[in-house]
């Protein structure tokens, strides 16, 4: 291949990567060794077509394994997580529920079944704290002021 089809190639993969298509960071370092073995071309190395390709596989996936990691870390590691666990969270209790009965409850804008696991009756008015959560069912206890 001609040294500047794999400077085009090598552009338009790392532009991909970085414009259209989030592929962390894997289209980078295969534009990366596509640009390598364009600018060798460039600068007057000569390779066989196949020493051309296996360059380029070598460069691309040394480079990978080399920085691919800590490059993304750098970039996309400082993202704060996000909570989604309904653990610990506290719901409106409207009816009485004793030990070991279910009640529907309404939690983040979802209505969900919630079994007191508790050994004392929620009473109606109450607040109940999620101590477990499985699918669409809530494990409750009786709210406390101490967490």
């Amino acid at each position: 291949m001609p040294w500047w089809g794999w400077l085009i190639i090598g552009v338009f993969l790392m532009a991909a990567e970085l414009g259209a298509v989030d592929a962390a960071f894997y289209l980078i370092f295969v534009g990366f060794a596509a640009v390598v073995v364009g600018l060798l071309g460039l600068a007057g190395v000569e390779f066989a077509v196949w020493e051309q390709w296996v360059l380029f596989s070598v460069i691309a996936l040394t480079s990978m394994y080399l920085f691919r990691k800590r490059l993304y870390d750098r970039v996309r590691g400082d993202l704060p997580g996000v909570d989604i666990s309904e653990v610990g969270e506290l719901i409106a209790i409207a009816e009485d529920v004793v030990p070991g009965d279910q009640v529907r409850v309404e939690l983040r804008g979802s209505r969900w079944t919630a079994t007191n696991v508790g050994d004392t009756t929620i009473a109606a008015g109450t607040k109940a704290r999620v101590i477990e959560s499985s699918g669409m069912k809530l494990k409750i206890v009786p709210h406390t002021a101490a967490p």
